[in-house]
Parts: C-alpha cells; sequence; structure tokens
C-alpha cells in the first residue's frame, strides 16, 4: 500500500519526464528529416544559452538582450491585463446580480467578444496614436471576457439560501456584496483572471510583431528576418516557460480561495 502511494506521488513527475524524451525525440527526429534546416535541439540549446549568459545587454533600440525584450512583454501584458480586469470585474458583478443588466449588455459581450485580437489594432492605432497604445488596447480587450463572463457566472450562482440570510439580517447593498457576493464569486474570477492572464500572453506576441519596438514578439519576428530559426525556438521556449509561470501563479491563487 505504501509503496502504491509513493507511485502515485511520483506518477505526475514521471509522466512529465516521459512527455518530454518524447518531445525532444521528435523534434531531433524532424530535424533530422529536414538536413536540419529545421534545428535540432542541441543547436538551439546552444544559442539559448548564448541568450541567457547575456540576457539585459543593450545595443541601441533595435538590439536588446532576450531579458529587455521579456520585461518589455510582460509590463505590457500586465497593464492591458489589469486595466481590463478593474473593467471586467466590477461589470461581471454586475451582470451576474440584475437581469436587466445581464439583458442589456450579453448581446453586446456575444457580439465583440469572437472578434480577432488583432482587428481591434488599428483602432488602437487611431484612438493612441502610438503603437505602444495600440498593443496595450488590444490586451485590455481581449482579457476583459474570460473574466467578466466568469465573474457574472459566479455571481449569479449564489445559492438562494444565501441571498435569503442577507436579507433576513438586514445587510445594506454594501455589506451584501462584499460579506456574500464576492466570497462566493471569488474563486470564479479567479479561474477568469486566469484565463485572462492566458490570452494576454498569447496575444501580445501577434501584438508586437504588428507593432515593433521592443518586445518578445518583435524578437520572434526579427529572428525570421534574420532567418535564425535557433532564436526563434529559443524564444518558443521562453514564451511556453512564461505562460506556465503565469498559470501556475494563478493556479496557486484558486486553490487559495477554492473555498473562500
Amino acid at each position: 500500500m505504501k509503496k502504491l502511494l509513493n507511485l502515485q506521488t511520483y506518477l505526475p513527475l514521471l509522466f512529465g519526464i516521459g512527455s518530454t524524451i518524447i518531445l525532444i525525440g521528435a523534434w531531433w527526429g524532424i530535424s533530422l528529416l529536414t538536413n536540419s534546416e529545421i534545428p535540432s535541439p542541441l543547436m538551439t540549446w546552444s544559442v539559448f544559452n548564448e541568450m541567457l549568459a547575456t540576457p539585459f545587454y543593450d545595443y541601441g533600440p533595435n538590439d536588446k538582450g532576450i531579458g529587455n525584450q521579456l520585461v518589455s512583454s510582460l509590463i505590457r501584458v500586465f497593464s492591458g491585463f489589469g486595466l481590463g480586469s478593474l473593467v471586467a470585474i466590477p461589470l461581471g458583478l454586475l451582470i451576474g446580480s440584475s437581469k436587466t443588466a445581464f439583458r442589456l449588455i450579453n448581446p453586446i459581450i456575444q457580439i465583440l467578444r469572437p472578434v480577432s485580437p488583432l482587428a481591434w489594432f488599428p483602432l488602437g492605432l487611431l484612438a493612441f496614436k502610438a503603437a505602444e497604445g495600440a498593443t496595450i488596447f488590444i490586451i485590455f480587450v481581449t482579457s476583459v471576457w474570460p473574466t467578466l463572463i466568469n465573474t457574472a457566472f459566479g455571481v449569479a450562482s449564489i445559492p438562494q439560501d444565501h441571498k435569503n440570510v442577507a436579507k433576513a439580517y438586514g445587510f445594506s447593498r454594501w455589506k451584501y456584496i462584499t460579506k456574500v457576493i464576492i466570497p462566493f464569486a471569488l474563486p470564479h474570477i479567479i479561474t477568469g483572471l486566469r484565463l485572462s492572464i492566458g490570452v494576454a500572453w498569447m496575444v501580445i506576441v501577434a501584438g508586437e510583431m504588428l507593432s515593433g519596438g521592443v518586445g518578445i514578439g518583435f524578437f520572434v519576428w526579427d529572428s525570421w528576418n534574420a532567418l535564425s530559426l535557433e532564436k526563434i525556438l529559443s524564444a518558443i521556449l521562453i514564451i511556453g516557460t512564461v505562460g506556465l509561470l503565469l498559470d501556475k501563479g494563478f493556479d496557486w491563487l484558486q486553490k487559495r480561495f477554492a473555498f473562500a
């Protein structure tokens, strides 16, 4: 029994190692089949180490280390994500607690939500007259929807018993929001935030390819123009790792407030 428990403890790790080996093996096979047109893991690892050796060098606006590129992208992501959250959470609370608000706003959400993030970029340029503002704008727009929808769902799911108790104790509107609505909806809100940060991190790469300047997306595009596939694959590894860390951070928050 004890051995079985130990096996179950290490099973996720074993699966993770196994899937990584399979991925590297497939990558190596593709590299061999394409006569190294697709760089092998070893070639990519060599370039990856060179990039990490001096991540914050700065030789001018178009020649910066991967650390500088990553920091610039994260600043844009958290700026757009933060602004989106400031809009999405209050609006979600309103929609979830009011049928009238739901009927008025839901059609607008359903029309705007499927629009491609990049379709908003020209409007961002028109509004802010700068690529930086336009990039943050598309992050803002696309990160609103998951948080908004999950917040509204969490509020709408509050059991009638909770509402009856609040009414029996004569809760004010503010007290009802802070003592009933937010605690019950918090796990749903965090789920929405987790989804939103993932969407924001995906969109930033495409946004920076359009906007140019400093950022991980522009780094990928610049590497393609230089035909440096090793740098592109290294950037993909970095993008994936950062995305995983962001997701794990919100996963921790989600578990922390699962029974709030």
